[in-house]
């Protein structure tokens, strides 16, 4: 029989009845989503701070997305590619395109398409550059987060993640992040294949890097003959201001020239707001020159590069462009910023706020091991805004990029009244 959830104790008790215990969510039930709103069981409206982790960056359930999901749902949802099928090739166009490279390889998850860059980083290694089989290294950085396959977790710093899931994948050089010496340092091993790095670390409380250091990055990168690797999953697709972090300050929409010439990672990994919430879809993005290692029977998945996905995701970056979404989150995120530093001259409680576009957090002034952000979280959320913390005592805030100016002053002003009407 199948349950009707009836409130939002009956959702959760069910969850914690017969679902793994692998998430730690706040006690909120959400049953309905527009744009940048959600609605919970019961009814109650919040804004939307966290964007399912920027995976809706055009807001929830936006109906451009979703008329083409059930138009294609309608015709042909999955055919896996032991066929061809009338819409992917439309896609690989589109997307490759889009953002600047000869192929894509499509896969769901972005767990999955750093997975497929790793493995494509290793096949070149060994057929393109000579490094001796099963020999390639590939360097990481502290505090990433890249998901939680048995690879990943491998050469992640987060315990609760790796404890217990071993034996771990070798093959990974972890230097500290935003240190281009140590990453000069660790390229002088010839056995090194790839840099992959988050433009911004995110799940680690949106550290954000010195200007200079991607573009040296990619400097020393290219001096090495080493792959640069760039995991935009969660910084990708609009969220930081520009169509993908590694632009920098571009203020493009789509490809450009200095996208082609300046800071073009050698394989881009997407996935998240690639199909705007409404269906999994990832990619790995790269040349030929790299993408032509991978030949039938190396690499693949039933559901990666299905039509619903494929016609979707063109949508869900029709979207981005049409509505102008970097420009917006540009714009909005320093106006989020400027109220967030205001307000910390009110209140010893938050001592930081750092983020770009509509990637933003605050550090609440207590020891990670505190509750206060937690606390601080769940204070917000009866008051009509969903955050959710990381790393303790820090607070993620990721609205959708479709928000407007005045939607996001009245966040601004939930949470400014949240924090300082506080008490621990």
């Amino acid at each position: 029989m199948i349950e009707t959830v009836s409130n939002s104790r009956n959702a959760m008790e069910l969850e914690d009845r017969h679902g793994a215990h692998n998430y730690h969510p706040l006690p909120v039930v959400l049953a309905k989503g527009d744009g940048v709103f959600v609605w919970d069981v019961e009814g109650k409206k919040y804004f939307d701070f966290l964007s399912a982790y920027s995976a809706v960056n055009q807001g929830h359930c936006h109906p451009r997305i979703v008329k083409t999901l059930q138009e294609q749902a309608e015709n042909i949802t999955l055919t896996s590619r032991a066929f061809y099928n009338s819409v992917l090739g439309a896609y690989e166009k589109y997307i490759t395109e889009y953002f600047g490279f000869d192929k894509v390889l499509p896969m769901n998850t972005g767990a999955e398409a750093v997975e497929t860059a790793i493995k494509i980083c290793r096949k070149w290694a060994y057929e393109k550059k000579g490094i001796p089989e099963a020999k390639a290294k590939i360097i990481v950085c502290e505090n990433n987060f890249h998901g939680r396959t048995t690879t990943i977790i491998s050469f992640s710093n987060d315990e609760g993640a790796r404890k217990n899931f071993g034996p771990y994948t070798p093959g990974f050089i972890k230097i500290p992040y935003d240190d281009i010496d140590a990453l000069e340092k660790a390229m002088e091993d010839s056995e090194v294949a790839g840099f992959l790095v988050e433009p911004i670390q995110g799940e680690a409380g949106v550290y954000t890097p010195a200007e200079d250091y991607l573009s040296k990055a990619a400097d020393l990168c290219r001096k090495n003959n080493v792959l640069f690797l760039a995991d935009e999953i969660q910084t990708g697709i609009a969220r930081t201001g520009s169509l993908l972090a590694v632009c920098g300050n571009c203020t493009c929409e789509g490809h450009c020239e200095r996208q082609s010439t300046y800071l073009k990672p050698d394989i881009l990994i997407l996935g998240k707001a690639l199909s705007g919430g409404v269906y999994p879809v990832s990619a790995a993005l790269a040349d030929d020159e790299i993408m032509n290692v991978i030949t039938p029977g190396t690499h693949g998945s039933t559901f990666g590069g299905n039509p619903l996905g494929s016609k979707v995701a063109m949508t869900a970056l029709e979207v981005v462009r049409d509505e102008k979404l970097a420009k917006n989150a540009r714009k909005l995120g320093n106006i989020f910023r400027d109220r967030m530093n205001r307000l910390i001259e009110k209140t010893d409680l938050v001592k930081l706020v750092r983020g770009k576009g509509l990637l933003n957090a605050i550090v609440v002034n207590d020891h990670p091991d505190s509750e206060t952000a937690w606390n601080i979280c769940v204070a917000l959320s009866k008051n009509g805004l969903l955050a959710k913390p990381t790393h303790g005592n820090i607070i993620r805030f990721a609205p959708p990029l479709v928000m407007t100016e005045e939607q996001l002053h009245e966040c601004c002003d939930i949470i400014e009244r949240t924090i300082l009407n506080y008490k621990k």
